[in-house]
C-alpha cells in the first residue's frame, strides 16, 4: 500500500448470508475488533440487511455498502434496485460487476459501466470488479483483458468522480476456489488496472486511485498481500462472515 497517496479500504463482501438479526449480531462482533482501524472499514450486504446494518453500525467506524445497483433511476425491473433507494437508505458503498454477477446474471462490461456512472452520479462510492478467468491467464491475457475492463468500467468517469471509485482486481480463479494468487501476482495485476487508469487519466490521478486485492485474501495472507506497493486493501468474501478473521485482515491493511 501507499498510504501517502490513496486510502486502504477493507471491504466484507457478504454475498448471500446473513439475515438482519445475523448481521446484526455479526457487526455487534465486529466493532471493538476493528475500532482501532487505520484504514476504511466497509461492510457490503445483502439488501435485506441494510437497514439492520446501519442500525448496528451506528456510532462505530464501520460503513455499510450494498452488493449491487441498478443502470437506472426507476421503472419495471423487477426485483432491482436503484441507487437513490440505496442513498436514502443510508448506504455509502455499492459493489459493482463482481465476477459471480457477471458469471450467474449475465453482468457485461457494458452494463458495469452504466451501473458505476448511476452509482457515483448518487453520490454512492461504486468497487468495481474486474478479473480474468484460469483459462484466460493461461493463454497469457491478463493485462489486455484487466486494461480492457478497466477502461470500459470507467467510460465517461469524469477526473474528479474518480474519487468515487474503488477498483477490485478479483481474479475469477481464486474466486471461492481457495486458490489465492501469490502476492506478486495480485500486485501485478493491481499493477495493470493502475496502468489502465494511468493511460487515461494521467500517472498522478493513477496514484491516487484505490485498488483492492479481491481473491481470497483471508487472515492468514493479508499481511503478505496488503504490503505490496499496488494493494491498497481488500474485498474480502468468506473472511468477512467471521469476525475475528475480518478484524485481522482490517489489522494487517491498518499498518
Amino acid at each position: 500500500m501507499n498510504k501517502a497517496t490513496r486510502q486502504a479500504v477493507i471491504a466484507g463482501n457478504w454475498k448471500m448470508n446473513k439475515t438482519p438479526a445475523q448481521a446484526t449480531a455479526l457487526i455487534n462482533e465486529m466493532k471493538p475488533l476493528v475500532a482501532e482501524a487505520d484504514c476504511k472499514v466497509v461492510l457490503c450486504v445483502p439488501f435485506i440487511d441494510i437497514p439492520a446494518a446501519i442500525e448496528a453500525a451506528k456510532g462505530s467506524n464501520i460503513e455499510i455498502g450494498a452488493e449491487n445497483v441498478h443502470f437506472k433511476a426507476n421503472g419495471a425491473y423487477t426485483g432491482e434496485i436503484s441507487a437513490e433507494m440505496l442513498v436514502e437508505a443510508g448506504v455509502k458503498y455499492v459493489v459493482i460487476g463482481h465476477s459471480e454477477r457477471r458469471q450467474y446474471f449475465g453482468e457485461t462490461d457494458q452494463t458495469v459501466n452504466l451501473r458505476t456512472l448511476a452509482a457515483v452520479n448518487a453520490g454512492l462510492t461504486a468497487i468495481v470488479c474486474v478479473g480474468e478467468t484460469l483459462e484466460q491467464r493461461e493463454l497469457g491475457y491478463t493485462e489486455t483483458l484487466l486494461k480492457f475492463q478497466t477502461k470500459m468500467a470507467l467510460t465517461n468517469i469524469s477526473a474528479e468522480q474518480l474519487k468515487n471509485i474503488i477498483v477490485a482486481y478479483e481474479p475469477v480463479w481464486a474466486i471461492g476456489t481457495g486458490v489465492t494468487a501469490t502476492a506478486e501476482q495480485a500486485d501485478e495485476g493491481n499493477g495493470f488496472v493502475r496502468e489502465a487508469i494511468a493511460e487515461v487519466y494521467g500517472k498522478e490521478v493513477a496514484e491516487t486511485v484505490t485498488i483492492q486485492y479481491g481473491g481470497s485474501m483471508n487472515a492468514k495472507n493479508a499481511d503478505e498481500l496488503v504490503a505490496k506497493v499496488n494493494v491498497d486493501g481488500g474485498l474480502i468474501g468468506g473472511a468477512s462472515l467471521k469476525a475475528e478473521d475480518f478484524a485481522v485482515i482490517v489489522k494487517a491493511a491498518s499498518k
